[in-house]
């Protein structure tokens, strides 16, 4: 721990130093899954930009007919439509693939309306019906209609239109265009766009000058548009901006062919004025479908608008380059350990950690909507968290430790619970340093002849079992939350309700169970000392309750945390009055108020001790309600606090005989004697008027 914390600064930096290193092997390593995490991480999260951030406006002149399955099924008009219309005929004629004039009365119609460019998001390779008839259409609006090629990866060829429809070479005519979109190899999406591709491109290998190049049919869309954009010469891969998931829905096929749905859908053909049309399959039956940002089932037809609609209004979004990317991260790691290391408050170190990441995502998201650029966000932020947390980290541990080593140090010379509130709550503690009042509960033990005893035994024995008493009778008083006041020599003074309280009656309970438990540990001790033949030790403890003044009490030199008043006194005075009364706990007044219910109480006397002016009330601890006791003893007491009542009643005769009949059983019982020979005394002689009972102490 020492090293730890006189080499903190390079330890941090270590920590930060081996997060970055972890999150660039990651994008070395993509394909072990802890390591790549932030990378694919990234993917996910600029995934939710292309959702939730700036989109491209979907375009009114771009629009996606169907090939839906209310066309498939062409339910929707009845037998006599179908037989008025050459369409419906050959749409119910045979299953799809249909007859390939359809498609030329499609074009006719379309064209008629006043449409710009037709595309064909199909590859009409095999020779089929009326292929005739579409190669004329295809003929008439050469410079105006698109029909798909396919590059079939699996079998390394290009798919094109048969010869009848358009001659060999088919994949360098202006009419086709690659239907293809390449997705991410690690999940399948389709993020960016190749709007033209290399022959070479299409096998994996690296283009060269004077090669064919093929395009997609978005590329050729553009150059129908008469469209300089830059892309179409351009055989690298377009990050797209899409547009919202619904930018462009399926209106179904056969409702172009249905005059009553032309005249109410389309207004007689007016709505196909300058529009780009793409005809494609919508229907789920027949799965084109293509998993992109905005989903997993977006129609094929769609995806080509969306690129259209991106290239037509240059929206691309573009990549942090890589050396800037490791960049970012590495400065991610340094600002971290700035944090961490200079700044020495854990909270301000976490707010300031949480402000920056804040910070950084609502910047990536303004350069994704205002820019397009798509920031570096989760390789770095991983960097920056995690070098900076875990940092934090290590702070809290050596924090926690060094306070772990000052509580130890501390708890040496000051009670455990002191100690707690220093470290937990060191204002309240302070705060009441500087004085207060409160109620509080002391108790005084003492070993019984330790004076006599340091005269006869040797030094260095007697320290060590001094030692030994000492720890277990300190172990007691915390194990019932007291708080260790100081040491007196052999004695031990504790209070409970100074440093927290747990309620007048609590704290006072708490104390007696600690006499208790200083009783038995004494007995355990004794049978311990007795098999080593050593000197057996006896104790007193006087226990009181009452308001006491609390602060730092001492010198300019020294000062002390502790209590004073008349309570304390008389605790330290009742501990004295054991040995007068041959009992080893005595409680004062409050105090036995407050525990007379759960514990066993045996009464004493009335007492004026050295400094007070009343007599008080003082009684004897004998044991806790609910524990075993000497069933026995506790119906005599009955007899002995009835010759009590008797003897304060001056019924001193009826007294003698009470004590008398206490004794037989108990012939040892001095406090029992002590009453039966002032009966007998007062019997024959009874004292004046003036008498309360009270007997007065003038020494401490």
């Amino acid at each position: 721990m020492h090293w730890l914390s006189r080499h903190r600064r390079w330890v941090l930096a270590a920590i930060c130093l081996f997060w970055v290193a972890l999150v660039y092997l990651g994008d070395r390593f993509p394909n072990i899954p802890f390591l790549y995490a932030p990378w694919s991480g990234e993917q996910s999260f600029e995934d939710v930009l292309r959702r939730e951030g700036r989109t491209t406006p979907p375009r009114a002149d771009l629009v996606f007919l169907g090939i839906d399955q209310t066309s498939l099924e062409l339910t929707s008009v009845g037998p006599e439509e179908v037989a008025a219309n050459r369409a419906f005929q050959l749409m119910t004629a045979r299953p799809f693939p249909w007859s390939r004039e359809i498609w030329a009365l499609l074009v006719d119609r379309l064209f008629a309306a006043g449409a710009r460019v037709v595309m064909f998001d199909l590859v009409f390779n095999p020779p089929n019906e009326g292929d005739q008839a579409f190669h004329e259409a295809l003929e008439r609006y050469r410079d105006r209609i698109v029909i798909g090629g396919n590059f079939d990866a699996a079998g390394g060829t290009l798919v094109v239109p048969n010869d009848t429809l358009i001659p060999a070479p088919q994949e360098l005519d202006g009419r086709v265009g690659l239907v293809n979109f390449w997705g991410d190899p690690l999940d399948g999406k389709v993020r960016e766009v190749r709007y033209a591709v290399s022959e070479r491109q299409l096998v994996g290998m690296t283009p060269y000058a004077g090669e064919p190049v093929y395009y997609s049919l978005a590329a050729r869309a553009l150059a129908r548009l008469d469209s300089s954009n830059q892309v179409l010469g351009d055989l690298h891969p377009h990050v797209i901006r899409f547009g919202p998931a619904d930018a462009y829905p399926a209106r179904p096929l056969w409702e172009v062919f249905d005059p009553k749905s032309w005249q109410a859908n389309y207004d007689g053909g007016k709505f196909f004025q300058d529009k780009v049309v793409i005809l494609g399959v919508s229907a789920q039956i027949l799965h084109d479908v293509v998993n992109t940002p905005l989903g997993p089932t977006m129609a094929g037809p769609a995806l080509h608008l969306h690129a259209l609609a991106a290239a037509m209004a240059n929206e691309f979004l573009t990549a942090t380059p890589v050396p800037v990317g490791y960049a970012l991260i590495g400065g991610a790691g340094a600002l971290a350990w700035a944090i961490i290391a200079l700044i020495r408050r854990p909270v301000v170190s976490l707010l300031l950690l949480a402000g920056v990441t804040v910070c950084y995502l609502v910047g990536a998201r303004l350069l994704y909507d205002m820019r397009g650029f798509l920031l570096l966000t989760v390789p770095v932020l991983s960097g920056f968290l995690l070098s900076g947390l875990t940092s934090l980290g290590l702070e809290y541990v050596l924090e926690r430790m060094e306070k772990l080593r000052t509580r130890r140090t501390l708890e040496r010379y000051v009670s455990k619970n002191l100690v707690k509130e220093i470290l937990e709550n060191p204002g309240g503690y302070y705060s009441s340093l500087l004085g207060s009042r409160k109620p509080a509960t002391m108790l005084f033990s003492d070993i019984m002849g330790f004076t006599t005893l340091t005269e006869k035994a040797d030094p260095e024995a007697l320290v060590k079992q001094l030692n030994e008493y000492l720890t277990r009778m300190v172990a007691v008083v915390f194990a019932h939350h007291g708080t260790l006041d100081k040491f007196i020599g052999d004695a031990v003074m504790a209070v409970w309700g100074n440093v927290k309280s747990r309620g007048v009656a609590e704290d006072a309970k708490l104390a007696a169970r600690t006499a208790l438990g200083m009783r038995e540990e004494l007995r355990k001790l004794n049978e311990e000392w007795r098999r080593r033949e050593m000197t057996e030790l006896g104790i007193g403890i006087g226990i009181n309750q009452g308001e006491v003044l609390i602060g730092n009490i001492g010198s300019e030199e020294r000062m002390e945390a502790t209590v004073i008043g008349d309570a304390v006194n008389l605790a330290s005075r009742l501990e004295s009055l054991t040995r007068n009364y041959a009992v080893d706990i005595l409680l004062g007044p409050t105090a036995s108020d407050l525990v007379r219910e759960a514990f066993i109480l045996r009464t004493v006397a009335r007492v004026q001790v050295k400094g007070k002016t009343e007599p008080v009330e003082i009684t004897a601890l004998l044991g806790e309600r609910g524990q075993p006791f000497d069933p026995e003893l506790l119906r005599w007491l009955e007899t002995y606090e009835e010759g009590i009542r008797e003897f304060r009643g001056r019924n001193f005769a009826a007294a003698r005989i009470l004590f008398e009949r206490f004794l037989e059983p108990y012939p040892d019982d001095r406090l029992a004697k002590m009453y039966l020979e002032r009966s007998l005394e007062y019997e024959t002689k009874p004292p004046d008027d003036s008498w309360n009972a009270a007997e007065i102490f003038t020494k401490k």
